[in-house]
């Protein structure tokens, strides 16, 4: 019986622990996988203003239908977030966005563009 139990690892037996149990002490268990991990570059609609001045001072500033197009994924950006407001109309491209966000660029009289949606426009 007294041999089963695991007594003194930290105090008299611990160089007998690190010589012949090396994986004693250490981490066990579940890791996250790195798809779970990933970071995702989000811009608030309130620097949009800023970005459309931007772009339209380096003559980079692309217009279709007569609005502003911006393209959020070529300029690194993922998400589209609510905070901030925008007078301006302006079609933007973006992979994912906040209902309050969809929300807000409609009212000002835009548009978001997701990749489905202007794959199946391009197509018709």
């Amino acid at each position: 019986m007294k041999g089963d139990r695991r007594v003194g690892r930290h105090k008299h037996l611990w160089t007998y622990t690190i010589k012949y149990e090396p994986d004693y002490f250490g981490r066990r268990g579940f890791t996250s996988p790195r798809s779970l991990k990933q970071k995702v570059n989000a811009i608030n609609i309130g620097k949009l203003s800023q970005l459309l001045e931007k772009l339209d001072a380096e003559k980079q500033l692309e217009k279709r239908e007569g609005k502003a197009f911006l393209d959020l994924e070529k300029l690194g950006y993922q998400k589209l977030l609510a905070t901030g407001t925008i007078d301006k109309p302006v079609l933007v491209r973006v992979e994912s966005c906040s209902e309050g966000a969809a929300k807000k660029i409609e009212e000002a009289g835009g548009q978001i563009l997701k990749e489905r949606e202007e794959t199946a426009e391009t197509k018709d």
